[in-house]
């Protein structure tokens, strides 16, 4: 039995004797000069009380190897995962990114003995936050265990600060940051604002909502029905005309233009707003 259980049961039943010594003279059956035992009918407060510390030292002692098993186990995950995220967060050069798991084992560990050396873990990816890790002990080799880890990791990422309306182009006043466990985010994200600043939104964007690559774009630079000017270079020779776009479109886009002039329709590409140049 450990020490510190049977401590402690003797420290009960001492503050017990203490309490009511003149009660358990009386009622506890003693011996008498003769070896005859003499006293009244045990007291059924002693009686609990024994019963008590019978209960007490039936339960299971609390095993120091296990916690200790569980918490290296813990922190070698916890480092394993964040090495493999390392890279990530250098290359986006994120900021404030912290990693949290959830760890299961598959199997018990009451047979394992307490690593001597910080456990070895392998196995897992960056981009999966669902996977089976592999635990090992370098001094014995005979120590091994599996887990199940479901790993979050959280940063700040871009939200919009305030409803952001179709069209408008987004500054940094209609952003701002909050932390979300990034594996919940499968349509993309923004971590920087300069990501975002100069861009326009492609639809309704909601106060609070992630802002994610499929919300945003370049704004736009020609409108459709906008008047534009059609600039057409040939063999040296340009010349201008005035237009009238067909759909929406950003720069670096073909959209269809108008010519108001002979009244064709020719495809244009947006070189700035409201300038387009004729594709022969």
């Amino acid at each position: 039995m450990p020490r510190a259980k049977t401590t402690y049961i003797r420290l009960i039943l001492l503050d017990f004797m203490k309490m009511n010594g003149a009660q358990i003279t009386r009622h506890l059956p003693h011996l008498g000069p003769r070896g005859n035992t003499g006293g009244s009918t045990t007291s059924p407060h002693w009686l609990q009380l024994i019963g008590f510390c019978l209960f007490l030292l039936a339960l299971p002692a609390t095993s120091k190897a296990s916690t200790t098993i569980n918490q290296q186990v813990d922190q070698a995950i916890h480092q394993h995962l964040s090495a493999l995220m390392r890279p990530s967060a250098q290359r986006e050069n994120w900021q404030g990114m912290r990693i949290a798991h959830t760890s299961t084992p598959l199997g018990s560990t009451r047979t394992l003995a307490t690593c001597s050396q910080a456990p070895a873990v392998s196995g897992g990816a960056a981009d999966s936050y669902r996977q089976r890790l592999t635990i090992t002990c370098p001094d014995q080799p005979g120590w091994r265990m599996q887990v199940a880890t479901e790993m979050q990791v959280w940063l700040p990422v871009l939200v919009a600060a305030r409803v952001i309306d179709r069209g408008q182009v987004i500054s940094a006043a209609d952003v701002k940051r909050q932390e979300i466990d990034i594996g919940k985010a499968p349509r993309g994200f923004y971590h920087h604002p300069k990501q975002v600043a100069g861009m326009g939104a492609k639809r309704r964007i909601r106060a609070n909502q992630v802002l994610s690559p499929g919300l945003i774009a370049l704004p736009l630079a020609v409108k459709r029905g906008d008047k534009v000017k059609i600039v057409a270079t040939q063999d040296g020779i340009s010349a201008s005309m005035s237009g009238e776009a067909i759909s929406n479109a950003a720069e670096g886009e073909v959209i269809r233009v108008k010519n108001l002039s002979s009244g064709k329709t020719i495809d244009a590409k947006v070189i700035a707003p409201g300038v387009v140049t004729s594709i022969f």
